[in-house]
């Protein structure tokens, strides 16, 4: 069975940057689509970045050019880097990985962004 392990997630100041990862084991994640989510107390789950397996990618529009998707298959994991942070994108991170025979999330990092 497929198991996701994020990390990465952390305290950082407005503007500031990070990036996550989401480490792969029990399978390859080479014929999955990939996605990263967040949710904030209170609020649902959201999407904020998806990557297919030929390597197209989606962001929500209030990430769109400030957060990048990327996998590296050789590696089994897909990464998040976020720049340019907003207290807003203050939430705890997940990834997921989705394929015909099912969908894997991970347990999920906190990312607070804050002064």
């Amino acid at each position: 069975q497929l198991q996701l392990v994020e990390s990465g997630g952390g305290l950082v100041q407005p503007g500031g940057s990070l990036r996550l990862s989401c480490a792969a084991s029990g399978g390859t994640l080479d014929y999955y689509d990939l996605g990263w989510f967040r949710q904030a107390p209170g609020k649902e789950r959201e999407l904020v970045a998806q990557i297919t397996s030929g390597g197209r990618t989606n962001y929500a529009d209030s990430v769109k050019g400030r957060f990048t998707i990327s996998r590296d298959n050789a590696k089994n994991t897909v990464y998040l880097q976020m720049n340019s942070l907003k207290p807003e994108d203050t939430a705890v991170y997940y990834c997921n990985a989705v394929q015909m025979t099912g969908t894997y999330w991970g347990q999920g990092t906190q990312v607070t962004v804050s002064s």
